[in-house]
């Protein structure tokens, strides 16, 4: 597993709020060592049985926490994953949409300039879920979640839970899954989390989701051809999206040259990657490339 084990211990950015309560619930049902709130003005409460702080650091400092997940309103979350990343938090899972890219350029910049290792997952994305470690960070259905030794990334959050049911039907299940964000600017990209896995040794094998806009796949498969020896599956939404149009992530819109799925899926190929035409393959695809290699 990557990101989260065991010794994660959960802070929750926006724990009073409705979302935030809902989520914090089924992680903290799940097994998920949630050990703090924190909401500004609200600090002193209690939610859920667990105490509220007004700051992240007063939070850390009290409890220990070394993971955080962020669900505050667009306008604040930015500064929200400043404040975890100033405090020392050693990985940020923003969940929230509609930041503005300006924002997340900047806050970016902030963290780099902290100089203290903090990993960002996100905006925009489902979160992170290790089933052997029952930790939950963000929204990911934990129903659908068997221990496995396969490692799911994705760039989608619905494909992400069609990802892990289409595994699961062929017998395997993920080591670690984890969505990175749909929006221009985000943490952890592709090749970040391909290292993780490829560096993990519980991880075998891996799948990545990906979609139109950008490169991001094309220089994931490049990464998979000159450093990883795990075996890596692909499927990129969105081969009939037309130029020019937003579909449904704010970063999947074709602008440029080399954004299109049916040239990510052209790179893919061209690096040695087996990749699914469809979202109903993704499963049997996966399990013809894993067989008998683990």
């Amino acid at each position: 597993m990557i990101l989260v084990n065991e010794n994660s211990k959960l802070i929750v950015q926006g724990l009073t709020g409705k979302t935030g309560r809902f989520h914090a619930e089924i992680s903290q049902q799940y097994g998920t060592k949630i050990v703090a709130g924190v909401t500004p003005g609200r600090g002193g409460e209690e939610v859920l049985g667990v105490p509220i702080f007004d700051t992240v650091a007063e939070a850390r400092e009290q409890t220990g926490g070394n993971v955080s997940v962020v669900f505050v309103p667009p306008p604040a979350a930015a500064d929200a994953i400043t404040e975890a990343a100033a405090a020392g938090v050693e990985l940020v899972v923003t969940i929230t949409e509609g930041i503005p890219p300006a924002d997340m350029v900047k806050t970016k910049q902030a963290i780099k300039a902290l100089g203290n290792n903090t990993r960002l997952v996100g905006p925009n994305c489902p979160g992170v879920i290790s089933p052997a470690a029952k930790v939950r960070v963000g929204i990911l259905p934990p129903a659908i979640f068997q221990p496995g030794n396969v490692g799911v990334i994705s760039r989608s959050g619905t494909l992400t839970y069609e990802t892990v049911a289409q595994l699961a039907a062929n017998g395997y299940y993920p080591s670690t899954c984890l969505g990175i964000g749909g929006d221009p600017v985000v943490g952890m990209g592709f090749i970040d989390v391909l290292e993780e896995f490829e560096n993990d040794p519980e991880t075998k094998g891996v799948v990545l989701i990906g979609e139109i806009g950008g490169d991001a796949e094309q220089r994931a498969a490049y990464y998979f051809r000159d450093h990883m020896t795990k075996p890596l599956v692909a499927y990129v939404t969105g081969v009939n999206a037309p130029p020019g149009k937003r579909m449904g992530h704010a970063g999947a819109i074709v602008a440029g040259k080399g954004g299109s799925a049916k040239e990510k899926i052209a790179t893919f190929n061209e690096c040695g990657v087996p990749t699914a035409l469809s979202p109903t393959t993704i499963g049997e695809v996966a399990a013809k490339t894993f067989e008998g290699k683990f």
